[in-house]
């Protein structure tokens, strides 16, 4: 009879077992290193944490997807809202989950993240140590140093802020939610000082080549808070703080959002559309030269069979940037024009593509 060593039957057994449970080593995080291009902000579903982040080259026409997952291996969270660069510094609005993310814009690696905050919504660099953070439901604009990544302190406001927009040592903010306010706020003494009527849901807020602030309001929806009011752009004078004209569309329907200005400033885009797919002949991408007398009643770009969600334009070369919803749960498009809506290209991003940031 062959005689069996017992031990190294049991020994070679547990080095087996324990090489099949030794854990296979993480999956490295991909390493990017990009130069100018324009990051995407995908909201992702509402409470469901699946925002994300895209980044658009348009020298090579080449769109990456996901690209701070797969940089850092964690995702974003719950609605990517906005974004802001500051130098190599990227700092992402995630809005119901409360924080912002701070990246390097280059490598897209996770830097730091500030917590703690409301709903916050969009942020505006004041200066090297000082910036701050609109809020939905807070009725204050937050204030927090870009260097240390602190929150230093709070703007009282009473009401919600949306767009906010600098000029000189004056910040002009609106108030979207039901409201009707445009705000203006001393940088040197972070107070309050002044409010504007203007019509109701004042949504984006741009400052042109002339020191003229717009202000595009959409006008609201019927049973909200003190009814529907019809949509407006409003110009006015940034130094004086007073009502130049009021620009009225004609038909109730009309909710226009996402007020831009091309890269020389003289020229205003906006949205006029509806929240449900499907398209019109007066719905679409609109172009208003700054000293024109009347509203645009001719999209520059139409809408047709798509859902226009999302509007960007780049300030160096006003090339157009504008997204498709579609139906608000696959991944959208966006579709990206020369400033004389010739089409360059197309590209598929994330879910609910939406804010547009263009890296220099």
């Amino acid at each position: 009879m062959k005689f069996v060593n017992t031990s190294y039957i049991i020994l070679t057994s547990l080095l087996l077992f324990v090489v099949s449970c030794k854990k296979s080593p993480p999956t490295p995080t991909v390493e990017y290193k990009k130069s100018k291009g324009v990051f995407i902000c995908n909201e992702g579903n509402y409470t469901y944490g699946n925002a994300s982040l895209s980044f658009y080259e348009p020298n090579t026409k080449t769109i990456d997807n996901q690209v701070f997952y797969n940089a850092n291996d964690f995702p974003l969270g719950d609605v990517c809202m906005s974004m802001t660069i500051k130098d190599t510094l990227g700092f992402l609005v995630i809005n119901n989950s409360g924080k912002i993310i701070i990246l390097n814009t280059n490598t897209f690696k996770h830097i730091a993240t500030i917590t703690g905050l409301t709903s916050p919504r969009y942020i505006l660099i004041i200066s090297n140590t000082k910036a701050y953070i609109s809020d939905l439901y807070n009725k204050n604009i937050a204030i927090f140093n870009p260097e240390t990544f602190e929150i230093t302190g709070n703007i009282r406001i009473g009401n919600s802020t949306e767009n906010m927009v600098q000029f000189e040592n004056r910040v002009f903010a609106t108030s979207w939610s039901y409201n009707n306010k445009v705000y203006k706020i001393n940088t040197d003494t972070d107070k309050l000082t002044d409010s504007l009527t203007v019509a109701k849901q004042p949504n984006s807020i741009i400052l042109d080549k002339n020191n003229k602030l717009w202000v595009l309001s959409d006008g609201g929806f019927p049973g909200i808070p003190g009814g529907q009011d019809t949509a407006a752009l409003t110009k006015i004078d940034a130094s004086t703080f007073t009502i130049e004209k009021t620009y009225k569309f004609s038909s109730s329907d009309a909710s226009p959002t996402q007020l831009k200005i091309n890269g020389t400033k003289d020229t205003l885009f906006f949205i006029n559309g509806t929240w449900a797919s499907g398209g019109s002949f007066d719905f679409g991408i609109f172009r208003m030269p700054v000293n024109a007398e009347f509203l645009p009643d001719i999209p520059f770009i139409p809408q047709e069979n798509n859902l226009f969600y999302g509007l960007g334009i780049d300030p160096v070369t006003s090339e157009i940037y504008v997204s498709d919803a579609i139906d608000y749960l696959q991944k959208g498009i966006v579709f990206h024009y020369k400033s004389d809506a010739t089409m360059i290209d197309s590209f598929k991003t994330d879910i609910i593509p939406s804010y547009f940031c263009f890296k220099p």
